[in-house]
């Protein structure tokens, strides 16, 4: 089973360190990161998504994305 994530956040380090810590559970980029102003509180907010492949398990909507 294919499993998709969108990591969204502010400009900064934690946002760094979501996606590192997703590609170190075995989760890959996929596309290129965007990023937008948010102008509600004047700071740039990205995404990047991610996709995994998993094994003997299948898709439920109420699976934490995450915890695979």
């Amino acid at each position: 089973m294919q499993l998709y994530r969108l990591l969204t956040g502010p400009d900064d380090a934690t946002f760094c360190h979501r996606v590192t810590d997703a590609l170190n559970k075995g989760w890959s980029l996929h596309g290129s990161p965007s990023y937008s102003f948010d102008a509600d509180t004047h700071a740039m907010r990205c995404a990047q998504a991610v996709v995994k492949t998993v094994e003997g398990k299948e898709y439920h909507p109420l699976m934490k994305l995450g915890e695979q």
